[in-house]
């Protein structure tokens, strides 16, 4: 499985942005993919995550209401919308997966990592 990043950038605190996950896998079967970020001097924390083939997606409280996760088969690409953005916020974010029947939270579950992308948030 690989998995590329993009979409970050600096936004304002109270913007949006949405952030991009190509996977490509030889099938989607029984693949996890989770959302997780990094701040400067932090650990890197779980975001969200779903199941390629679920329609179940779960956040961390941080960023549950603001945060959502969608996904476009036909493009094999994930999706993260931030909204509401906060200077907190601020950090690499990173998509992974693991090919898995349930659903993962930790990053130490994830086999496979996309480069990362920054998202700046100013205040």
């Amino acid at each position: 499985v690989q998995l590329q990043a993009s979409g970050g950038g600096l936004v304002q605190a109270g913007g949006s942005l949405r952030l991009s996950c190509t996977v490509s896998a030889r099938t989607y079967n029984n693949v996890a993919v989770g959302w997780f970020r990094q701040a400067p001097g932090k650990e890197r924390e779980f975001v969200g995550s779903f199941h390629w083939n679920g329609d179940r997606t779960d956040y961390a409280d941080s960023v549950k209401g603001r945060f959502t996760i969608s996904k476009d088969n036909a493009k094999n690409t994930a999706y993260l919308q931030m909204s509401n953005l906060r200077p907190e916020d601020t950090a690499v974010y990173y998509c992974a997966a693991k090919r898995s029947s349930v659903y993962l939270y930790d990053r130490s579950d994830y086999d496979y990592w996309g480069q990362g992308t920054q998202v700046t948030v100013s205040s």
